[in-house]
């Protein structure tokens, strides 16, 4: 993986508004289960990618410390050269002497090949570390959203069983407004206000039928009396005095 392509994710991921994919989602608890796995996957890849940068990024440095030394142990070798050069010139070698000097001067030249390329690398190594400071930042925001991703998804599963739990209530609140039981109340009591009614027509009636036989003994009393009072007049006698009449 390019390090432009390791950007890219971390641009494309870390800049991801949750929000606005969760409501175009059909089942949000589901897209996040794969937004997760999708980030962790993500993460991943660039975690590897980095590591392999950091990786060239020290390789550059160790070189770029040893072209550092190299030019350093060149410079001690043609320092040490010519101080030997100058040693034997001053007591009448010179033919020796000319000799360490072409040594101090290869010595020199070994060090100034060191120091270029010492040079040469320290631009690469200051945008290498750049690069790898980038990237962690990144790494670092994948792992933010990632962990979002994470409590958004804990949050909505709650929110979810919470809903569904309101509707299973609902829904019970539903079935018992449908099977009332104050309406089975209220025709069992009409029932047994009929059965009241038909007992008092019972009653009633039974009252009406009393009263007529009562009405019926009456009347065969008074019938009676008037049978004995026409065989007392028949008979001569006089006839009985009224209740309650005066002496």
């Amino acid at each position: 993986m390019t390090k432009q392509s390791i950007f890219g994710r971390i641009a494309q991921l870390a800049k991801a508004n949750i929000n606005a994919m969760l409501d175009q989602a059909e089942d949000p608890a589901l897209m996040l289960d794969q937004m997760v796995r999708d980030y962790t996957n993500s993460i991943a890849e660039a975690e590897s990618a980095i590591a392999q940068t950091i990786g060239n990024l020290r390789l550059l440095e160790q070189d770029h410390a040893e072209d550092v030394a190299n030019a350093g142990d060149w410079g001690n070798k043609a320092l040490a050269a010519s101080r030997k050069a100058d040693e034997l010139r001053g007591a009448g070698n010179t033919v020796d002497a000319d000799k360490f000097d072409n040594l101090a001067k290869v010595a020199l030249g070994r060090q100034m090949s060191a120091e270029k390329e010492a040079r040469t690398a320290e631009p690469n190594i200051a945008s290498q570390t750049a690069v790898v400071e980038q990237l962690k930042a990144g790494l670092t925001a994948m792992r933010t959203k990632l962990s979002e991703l994470a409590s958004k998804r804990d949050e909505l599963i709650a929110r979810s069983k919470t809903v569904d739990a309101q509707r299973q209530v609902q829904d019970a609140v539903k079935s018992i407004d449908l099977l009332d039981p104050t309406s089975e109340i209220s025709r069992f009591e009409d029932k047994i206000r009929r059965e009241e009614a038909r007992v008092l027509g019972a009653q009633e009636l039974a009252a009406s039928s009393l009263d007529s036989q009562f009405e019926a003994l009456e009347a065969s009393d008074e019938q009676v009396e008037l049978d004995a009072r026409l065989a007392m007049l028949k008979a001569g006698s006089p006839a009985p005095r009224a209740i309650g009449s005066g002496d």
